[in-house]
């Protein structure tokens, strides 16, 4: 994992630093850096992993509609798409398009 000294910031509580180090872990084993020839294809399999593994649901706002928390939580979003954006740009792009 990258050097994430920056996650003991105060507004950065445990629950932060815990999702990042999960979703690196899980990105480790579940993101590849090579996309191979059919780019669409591909990022239809990361939403689809992404949504297993329950990693979309920090895109919901709501709890009563399938959300992580009542509402949105943008540090954990930020650090979601930046852990991402280090194992694929693309993996970041399948994330941040979710949220749209």
């Amino acid at each position: 994992m990258a050097d994430t000294t920056y996650l003991q910031w105060p507004f950065f509580e445990p629950r932060h630093a815990e999702l990042a180090e999960a979703l690196d872990a899980w990105a480790a084993q579940h993101v590849s850096h090579d996309h191979g020839p059919d780019v669409d294809a591909e990022c239809v399999a990361l939403v689809r992993s992404l949504g297993a593994a329950g990693w979309l649901r920090h895109a919901v706002g709501g709890r009563d509609v399938g959300g992580a928390h009542d509402t949105i939580d943008t540090r954990a979003i930020c650090l979601i798409r930046e852990t991402l954006a280090r194992h694929s740009g693309l993996a970041d792009f399948a994330f941040a398009m979710q949220g749209l």
